[in-house]
C-alpha cells in the first residue's frame, strides 16, 4: 500500500502536485450494481418507464458525473477527459433475493499525469443514482452497490486489475 499524498506535511489535505508526473495514456474501468424487481427490469427493457428511456439518460448522466468529478471529489484534478463509455447488463434472472439487476461499466480515459480511477468510480455511481431516479415510482426498493474499480491502466504505479 503507497504512501497517502493528500496530506501535506502539516497533515492537513491537499491536491496533489501533478506538475512533475509524466503525461501517459491513463485508463480506469469501474463498475455498479443497480438491485431491482423483475418487474421494473422489465418495464425498463419494454420503455415502459413513465419518465422515459431509462438507460440512455443513465448513460448521459454517467458521462456528464465523470466530467463534473472534481466538483464533487474535492482534491481530484480538473482533467481533459479523451473517452468516457458506459455499458449496461441487464440480468434478467432473479437472485435468491427476488431481484434482478443492472450492472453498469464505465471506462474512461485521458492522457496526463493523472489517473481517471475517481471519474469511472463516479460515472457509474452517478448513472446508478439516475436509474434509481427514473424507476423510484416503480420500485422503491432499488438498490445499488458493490461499486469498485475493475483496472486501471498507465502512470507509476502501473496496471492495476481486481483479483
Amino acid at each position: 500500500m503507497g504512501d497517502l499524498t493528500h496530506f501535506n506535511k502539516s497533515g492537513r489535505a491537499q491536491m496533489v502536485d501533478v506538475s512533475q508526473k509524466a503525461s501517459t495514456e491513463r485508463v480506469a474501468v469501474a463498475q455498479a450494481r443497480v438491485f431491482m424487481l423483475p418487474d421494473t427490469l422489465a418495464r425498463i427493457q419494454k420503455g415502459k418507464i413513465a419518465k422515459g428511456d431509462v438507460l440512455a439518460v443513465a448513460q448521459v448522466a454517467g458521462v456528464m458525473g465523470a466530467k463534473r468529478t472534481p466538483d464533487l471529489i474535492p482534491m481530484c484534478h480538473p482533467l481533459l477527459l479523451s473517452s468516457v463509455d458506459l455499458a449496461f447488463q441487464e440480468e434478467s434472472q432473479p437472485d435468491r433475493d427476488g431481484q434482478c439487476a443492472i450492472t453498469v461499466t464505465a471506462t474512461v480515459k485521458t492522457t496526463g499525469p493523472t489517473g481517471v480511477e475517481m471519474e469511472a468510480m463516479t460515472a457509474v455511481s452517478v448513472a446508478a443514482l439516475t436509474i434509481y431516479d427514473m424507476c423510484k415510482a416503480v420500485d422503491k426498493g432499488i438498490s445499488f452497490g458493490d461499486i469498485h474499480l475493475l483496472s486501471k491502466s498507465g502512470g507509476k504505479s502501473g496496471t492495476y486489475t481486481r483479483p
